[in-house]
């Protein structure tokens, strides 16, 4: 066995003694959390073109304060 196998069953040992159910659940959320935030999330192509287009828009400074999206919003509302 491997290392990681000798550890692995070790845990599952220890956890099988362990009835304290607050205690279990806790854990096993903890377990989920960190399987989760070790996946990669694959983008499709239209939304890496679109994060390169930001990159764009902010390096070229083609941006618009909320404030004035905002009243262009409201410009074309009036205007349907």
């Amino acid at each position: 066995m491997t290392k990681t196998e000798i550890l692995r069953s070790s845990i599952i040992d220890e956890l099988l003694t362990i009835s304290d159910k607050d205690f279990l659940t806790n854990l096993y959320t903890q377990i989920k959390e960190a399987k989760l935030s070790k996946q990669k999330h694959m983008l499709s192509e239209s939304q890496v073109k679109m994060l390169i287009m930001n990159e764009e828009d902010v390096k070229y400074n083609r941006l618009i304060s909320q404030e004035d999206l905002d009243k262009n919003d409201l410009e074309w509302i009036k205007g349907l």
